[in-house]
């Protein structure tokens, strides 16, 4: 395997002539994709990856200025990079949280890259109501600003999440989070959050031409519908929102029957295709 392949852990599966490429979000790693990925492998083929500093990575592939001080930037790279390594053009993205985020800022330059972006569970500027506030009082008693927070209650912050995040009564989906979050290096993990707290897509949103399906729990503790609500509104191409009768920031973790159906039919469907 490639140099870019094998940091990344790419994994490619089945053998189709549309190429479905699943990228995951903060927290988590391609593994979170596994209840999507038997209902795709006998049409498509699948790409898997997973983004640097996941717990699945090499932590000294991982390059502080590169992803805390560059917001997506770099994280926009490595997608472009792999994609063009792997040899994928005008492939259906399907990405959760932060993932289709650098799908569509990479689509700005590179359109020829992708037939679509289905955005799961996503907000153009993660900070204040919509993101990692709520995201640092997961564990806390009281709020908390975001540098301190994670700092200074790390362990504390990492227990909460993830019943917090998923936002159910789902025991399994809840351990499957917590053991991936566990996973994370803490300094890495800091960084990260350093890195979401300052990005902001919404300047770019105009520039988005590649069409846009939206997809968003209809109660999300750390991201609320009026996130997805932003993105329909403003995105410079065709979009289209489904907000689902779930509940949690993961529910392709904690809801996969009721989301993996409707993933599919935006992945099956393209909107002109939709009543």
């Amino acid at each position: 395997m490639s140099k870019v392949g094998a940091a990344h852990n790419v994994r490619v599966l089945g053998s189709g002539k549309t190429t479905i490429v699943l990228g995951h979000g903060f927290g988590t790693d391609q593994s979170v994709w596994r209840h999507l990925v038997p209902h795709l492998v006998d049409q498509y083929r699948v790409l898997l990856y997973d983004n640097m500093g996941a717990g699945t990575t090499n932590a000294d592939h991982y390059d502080f200025d590169r992803y805390s001080t560059t917001g997506l930037e770099g994280h926009v790279s490595d997608l472009i990079t792999i994609l063009d390594e792997f040899n994928v053009g005008k492939c259906i993205f399907v990405g959760h949280s932060l993932s289709p985020l650098a799908a569509m800022i990479a689509s700005i330059s590179r359109p020829d890259m992708f037939h679509k972006v289905i955005i799961l569970s996503s907000t153009p500027r993660d900070v204040e109501h919509c993101g990692l506030q709520m995201w640092t009082r997961a564990g806390t008693s009281r709020p908390v600003s975001c540098s301190t927070g994670w700092k200074t209650n790390y362990k504390t912050t990492i227990r909460g999440m993830p019943k917090f995040a998923i936002g159910s009564d789902s025991s399994v989906a809840v351990q499957e989070f917590t053991q991936m979050l566990e996973s994370l290096r803490p300094d890495i993990t800091l960084s990260t959050i350093r890195a979401l707290h300052k990005y902001d897509v919404r300047p770019l949103l105009s520039q988005v031409t590649v069409p846009c399906h939206i997809i968003h729990s209809s109660k999300d503790n750390g991201v609320p519908v009026a996130a997805a609500e932003y993105l329909h509104q403003h995105l410079g191409g065709k979009s289209v929102l489904e907000v689902m009768p779930v509940e949690g920031h993961l529910p392709h973790l904690s809801s996969p029957e009721i989301t993996n159906q409707v993933l599919l039919r935006h992945i099956h469907l393209d909107i002109a295709d939709r009543a």
